[in-house]
């Protein structure tokens, strides 16, 4: 995917996180961002908690996390959206988010995460997974 002209737009807040991250990381971080804009083109980016960028229509849908060895896209759903490849890596039993992290050079499975993405964006839409959840 190219980085030059997104069909997004861009806070400068991201570019900056990004482009202090290891190579790596970045080479992560860049094609995550174009597959999660790419969900929904109603879909904004911000920082949140002061340094982390946060993808947000009609409530948080994911948001990024560099770590050490890794990188984490947290999937704000309230673990209510299928998961039928097995992308998710942590939080199973979490209660707002749950995890899909990437290391070095691993491929991210575009398929299932764009589903991931356009299931959560239609919950936030009905109101939130906190909504359909129920009590």
């Amino acid at each position: 995917m190219s980085h030059s002209s997104p069909a997004y737009q861009p806070d400068p807040r991201v570019d900056d996180y990004i482009s202090k991250l290891p190579d790596w990381q970045q080479d992560i971080c860049r094609p995550l961002r174009d597959l999660i804009h790419a969900a929904d083109p109603e879909l904004t980016e911000t920082i949140k908690r002061s340094v982390q960028p946060y993808f947000v229509l009609e409530g948080n849908v994911c948001a990024l996390l560099a770590a050490k060895d890794h990188v984490n896209l947290f999937l704000y759903d309230g673990a209510i959206v299928p998961d039928p490849e097995g992308i998710i890596t942590a939080g199973h039993n979490n209660k707002t988010a749950r995890t899909v992290s990437f290391k070095r050079e691993e491929k991210i499975n575009s398929r299932a995460l764009t589903a991931m993405l356009k299931q959560i964006i239609a919950n936030n839409r009905a109101g939130g997974w906190r909504k359909l959840k129920g009590p």
